[in-house]
């Protein structure tokens, strides 16, 4: 009987060995965490209505690209975002106005920009994406979020991912006593630094946990920054929340060329593509 029960007991060891091993085939699901909302592109075409809209036009940073619905469009699996040299001309040229935006009578660039505002947001849990993209000069893509109430920047930005310059940032920003003047925490990581020459050609995962207490941003499981939300205060109330992160936060997810920070893009082959194989809330 001894015999017979050390047999079981190395069965039912032997097992559970098994069961745990096969444990991790399965999807790697958060702990403490259940999955609220995704899109995961499969669907061809067209990215989803009843979860993104888009920017149009020139918008920001004075930035080259002419956002352009077109420019993104699901196909095996992923969302493109393709960036394109290509001329499009101003609806709303005007040469006398004092406005970036108008001056311009062509775009030389396009490319797209969606974003999950007046559709989906999400208040605290772990924003995550699966993407890669080319790390050439001129391209800027980012994966980032706003605040439901306030204006720039006192609605609050978090950048999960923003490249340019060589460099990945993770960036939380909020207002200060000076109207459309933003109070950064910033942190970035070159990605030379990665030591992969073919780090561009590769999906990586960008990950935000964010609680009534901080905000950690990561890529592929490195902790890039944390930000402690005990400090990031509005000073003004007439432009945003108190705390502009303890609030609903919509998703962006856009491809920039040029501007203020993306850098020169002559010299960059174009048609250019970020890919994003998902984005989840877990919360």
């Amino acid at each position: 009987m001894k015999y017979l029960r050390n047999i079981a007991a190395i069965y039912i060891t032997f097992s559970f060995i098994i069961f745990l091993g096969g444990c991790s085939l399965l999807p790697d699901t958060p702990k403490k965490y259940e999955l609220v909302w995704s899109d995961e592109f499969d669907v061809p075409g067209t990215p989803n209505p009843l979860y993104w809209n888009y920017e149009e036009g020139f918008v920001r940073n004075m930035e080259l690209q002419w956002y352009y619905p077109s420019n993104a469009w699901c196909e095996n699996g992923t969302l493109i975002i393709e960036g394109r040299r290509e001329q499009y001309a101003n609806p709303g040229y005007d040469p006398g106005s004092s406005d970036w935006r108008k001056q311009r009578e062509y775009a030389e660039y396009t490319s797209s920009s969606l974003k999950t505002q007046g559709l989906l947001s999400w208040q605290y849990g772990r924003f995550e994406m699966k993407a890669k993209f080319k790390t050439e000069n001129g391209l800027w893509p980012a994966f980032w979020s706003l605040g439901i109430t306030g204006e720039w920047p006192s609605c609050g930005e978090v950048d999960i991912m923003e490249y340019y310059g060589g460099n990945l940032l993770a960036n939380v920003a909020w207002g200060t006593d000076t109207r459309w003047v933003a109070e950064w925490d910033s942190s970035h990581a070159s990605i030379a630094g990665f030591g992969d020459p073919d780090w561009s050609d590769k999906f990586h995962i960008w990950r935000m946990d964010w609680d009534k207490n901080s905000i950690k941003l990561y890529v592929d499981d490195i902790l890039l920054n944390t930000a402690n939300l005990s400090q990031t205060i509005n000073p003004n109330l007439s432009w945003g929340p108190s705390n502009p992160f303890r609030q609903p936060h919509y998703i962006i997810v856009n491809l920039a060329i040029g501007g203020t920070a993306g850098g020169d893009p002559s010299a960059t082959d174009f048609p250019t593509r970020y890919e994003i194989d998902y984005i989840r809330v877990y919360q």
